[in-house]
């Protein structure tokens, strides 16, 4: 019984320390907003009164992902938040798949003017456009609760990326002192991106666009705004017109998972002259057979593979995961064409932390490999690097972390 007391209020103890830390931090906080954030948002012409109405009652947000708070040391988390990062099989699961195509279909009959005017203005296919639009928030749909300016009052002043996050907020109070958003619209996602394209602030700033003419960019509650915001923000990506986004393949076991990416791209008929073949049977098209092609292997050898065109990549500008850009142009294939689901199966992949993963890559590093940087997420240098060093030490080359590489990389 005395052990329970003793416990009890050594708990109670370290409760009220902590309490007390964050008051300290509250108002490190405020202390930041006054000093840092309101010089920068002058500059830019926000006003005192637009500065006081964002942070009128603002604290911090604690149960945002990837918080540094001061004294402390960024780590790698060990669970991944941002579905985009996670499973590949559950990114495409069959609902989620079937709800984006079937509404986009409804979406592309109600605004079939809209959606072929942006794509003769900006080379952007309407079927991409929804797509995108379906994705980020439901077709409007999805509803929006976060507090901006607490969502970025709170990464810019203790994150992983606060500077990045320190000019989203300034740029969204240039948003507010315009009064570009209708009242009560300013809410954001977790991460502080906006309205239904959900474009961050600074994106808001350089490519929303007026789709229905009357001088405003409301991505907020405007539909044709939104489809012109998304073609807009595409097309100034680089968005190449007249060529597909790509084409799911079969790659024979002679042509390595190693050579995904980027920077290892070739004329797709080179490809093709090396046995990766589409998996619908047909031949790639006459005009994308000396376009260049790259490898894409999102789950390496345990699931669709992929050759895609600079397109995908355009794409990837909108958000950095491979799954993200792969969603947009299969549902997008879907809507336009009812195309079937893909042919390869997603396989069985272990279940691992985010630090797990970025333990393979620090000792990938150790041996020489630019796997992009040890955050804990596999990417295209991350899985080439694993199917590298797999090929090296004599493994059947999967080119995606397992435990059991884990294991083989640190005994």
């Amino acid at each position: 019984m005395r052990w329970i007391v003793f416990a009890l209020g050594l708990l109670c103890l370290t409760t009220s320390a902590t309490a007390q830390d964050r008051d300290a931090v509250e108002k490190q906080f405020q202390l930041w907003l006054n000093e840092t954030v309101w010089p920068m948002a002058k500059a830019k012409g926000v006003s005192r009164r637009t500065m006081r109405q964002a942070f009128d009652g603002v604290t911090l947000n604690w149960k945002l992902p990837d918080l540094v708070p001061p004294g402390q040391q960024a780590n790698t988390p060990k669970q991944q938040k941002q579905a985009e990062f996670g499973s590949p099989a559950r990114y495409f699961n069959a609902g989620t798949v079937q709800g984006a195509t079937s509404v986009g279909r409804q979406m592309a009959r109600r605004y079939a003017s809209t959606l072929s005017r942006i794509e003769a203005e900006t080379g952007v296919p309407a079927r991409i456009i929804l797509a995108i639009w379906g994705r980020e928030s439901g077709y409007g749909q999805v509803p929006i609760r976060h507090d901006m300016f607490q969502v970025l009052g709170t990464k810019g002043f203790m994150s992983t990326r606060a500077e990045y996050f320190t000019q989203e907020l300034i740029a969204a109070l240039q948003i507010a002192e315009a009064r570009a958003a209708p009242p009560g619209a300013m809410k954001s996602s977790w991460a502080g991106a906006l309205g239904q394209p959900q474009f961050m602030p600074s994106n808001y700033l350089a490519y929303a666009a007026d789709g229905n003419g009357d001088g405003k960019a409301d991505i907020w509650t405007s539909a044709e705004d939104t489809i012109a915001s998304i073609g807009n923000y595409l097309a100034q990506h680089g968005w190449v017109s007249g060529r597909d986004w790509g084409f799911e393949v079969f790659v024979p076991e002679t042509v390595p998972c190693a050579l995904e990416g980027p920077d290892q791209g070739r004329p797709i008929r080179d490809w093709a002259a090396m046995g990766v073949t589409r998996v619908s049977g047909k031949p790639f098209p006459e005009h994308e057979q000396k376009g260049e092609g790259y490898l894409m292997m999102p789950a390496g050898r345990h699931g669709p593979a992929f050759l895609v065109t600079p397109n995908f990549y355009v794409l990837k500008e909108y958000n950095k995961s491979d799954l993200y850009a792969l969603f947009v142009g299969h549902v997008g294939d879907r809507i336009q064409y009812n195309v079937p689901d893909f042919r390869g199966r997603w396989g069985k992949i272990d279940s691992m932390y985010r630090s797990d993963i970025a333990t393979i890559q620090r000792r990938l590093e150790q041996e020489g490999h630019d796997v992009g940087g040890a955050d804990g997420l596999p990417g295209f240098k991350t899985r080439r690097s694993i199917g590298r060093w797999q090929q090296t030490s004599g493994r059947a080359a999967t080119c995606f972390p397992s435990r059991s590489l884990q294991q083989a990389l640190t005994r």
